[in-house]
């Protein structure tokens, strides 16, 4: 079991080209762009979302991956949670290799009882642009995501726009994030913490 540790910021859309140069002076780097298509599953009485935890396949540049979370803790922006991620063959979910890595039994079980009626429930595409930051010997992946949700609902439609800046802990201590945070806040104006997370939001987008 992993446990992300993150830091999500709501950045105003005019505001991204000025983040981004930001990054790139920080990192010492231009921003790597990154393509991701994200499909989000759960049943029709919503199993998932239910026992708080999300289910999502993502295609990457270098194949796909499954990845199950717990909501977790969000506070001021920072979120807690459990993750278990893996790569998989295609475009298909593997259960029982994700019931096998997941030791929390409650979301274990909510996931054993999913799995019968698991189907789309929404998506969301989006560019993520990132960089690697060192703050005080931790190292922290910095990323700007720019996109859509997307839901359909009966016939319709529907969308929602993605423009934030996640600060994610791969090594060290949590308090870099706060401080590259508190950093990025001081030059950038508009930016708000941000305790919703992409799962969330393609759930109240459908929930319209």
């Amino acid at each position: 079991m992993g446990m992300e540790r993150e830091i999500k910021l709501a950045l105003p859309p005019a505001q991204v080209q000025a983040a981004a140069q930001w990054f790139a002076t920080r990192a010492g780097a231009a921003g790597r762009p990154v393509k991701l298509v994200n499909i989000y599953f759960d049943t029709p009485q919503l199993t998932l979302a239910s026992s708080k935890s999300a289910l999502r396949l993502r295609q990457t540049p270098d194949g796909w991956l499954q990845t199950f979370k717990t909501v977790g803790d969000a506070k001021d922006g920072l979120h807690n949670r459990h993750e278990w991620e893996m790569p998989v063959a295609g475009e298909k979910l593997e259960i029982d290799a994700l019931l096998r890595e997941c030791d929390e039994p409650s979301a274990a079980d909510a996931l054993r009882q999913a799995a019968p009626e698991l189907t789309e429930l929404f998506r969301t595409n989006f560019t993520r642009t990132l960089w690697r930051v060192e703050v005080d010997g931790s190292d922290i992946e910095a990323a700007i995501d720019q996109g859509d949700v997307f839901a359909k609902v009966d016939a319709e439609t529907r969308r929602a726009p993605i423009s934030e800046v996640e600060l994610e802990l791969k090594s060290g201590d949590e308090a870099a994030l706060h401080t590259l945070a508190a950093e990025l806040g001081k030059q950038i104006a508009g930016l708000a913490p941000d305790n919703i997370s992409k799962a969330q939001r393609g759930y109240k987008l459908r929930a319209g």
